[in-house]
């Protein structure tokens, strides 16, 4: 199964058009079988902000579709609009594999949380009806600290809660947002994707706009991040401290 992991849209002062046109345009000839928006897909969570997203997600070429919301969305009252633009089920199976986007945004905070009833709710679930499926958690917030991101502030508040969650229920995969840095985690069994920002002029160091691509075989996840209008590149690559992509 083949996933186009994007991230960080930030449609508004800080969009990088051109990029998130050429984004879109690379990851329909791709033809990918799911495709994952984990968040922040406007600046200020204003109405025309949404607008603009909806217009430039409506040109992906995907059966399937997940567009979750973060942090910035909820300012000013978005959280009113996220659900009119971009209503979702709260669970999704394609191709043997379970999907569950966790709502980790609150109004006008920087700082994620998922709560406990949303984790009491995702373990009933997992436990009842999805024990032999592949999981992948999506979520806006970073679970674990990036590194090349500063002094941390704004990870999950609740996060130690969600990580016992996620690997006493043998969640698979994770993929998350916000730090605008791509990167991955491997913690026991549970795997942890980061996205860059797709269209955000708010890039850190040398790094560019990009997105995931990411196979999963089975059991088995293999990951390129792919810089817009750029390579692809391994994971080994995307380590290197301040590489400029």
């Amino acid at each position: 199964m083949l996933i186009a992991h994007i991230s960080d849209l930030h449609c508004g002062p800080e969009l990088e058009e051109n990029m998130l046109k050429t984004g879109i345009e690379e990851i329909n000839t791709l033809e990918p079988d799911l495709v994952v928006v984990t968040g922040d897909l406007t600046e200020n969570g204003y109405l025309s902000e949404f607008k603009l997203v909806k217009h430039f997600l409506s040109k992906l070429k995907c059966n399937t579709i997940i567009v979750g919301t973060g942090n910035h969305d909820y300012k000013h009252t978005g959280y009113l609009l996220c659900q009119k633009f971009f209503p979702r089920p709260e669970v999704i199976e394609v191709n043997g594999i379970v999907i569950v986007y966790l709502s980790s945004a609150r109004p006008d905070r920087d700082e994620g949380e998922v709560g406990l009833r949303q984790l009491l709710w995702l373990e009933s679930i997992l436990q009842q009806k999805y024990k032999g499926f592949f999981k992948l958690i999506a979520m806006h917030h970073h679970l674990i600290p990036v590194p090349d991101t500063g002094i941390e502030r704004n990870t999950v508040n609740d996060a130690g809660d969600v990580l016992k969650t996620l690997t006493s229920e043998k969640v698979n995969l994770v993929l998350c947002g916000h730090k605008h840095r791509p990167w991955m985690w491997k913690l026991e069994n549970l795997i942890i994707i980061h996205a860059g920002s797709l269209s955000s002029k708010r890039l850190r160091g040398f790094f560019k706009n990009s997105y995931n691509i990411i196979k999963v075989d089975g059991s088995h996840v293999s990951v390129k991040f792919k810089v817009v209008n750029g390579p692809e590149l391994d994971i080994k690559d995307i380590h290197q401290p301040y590489i400029r992509i």
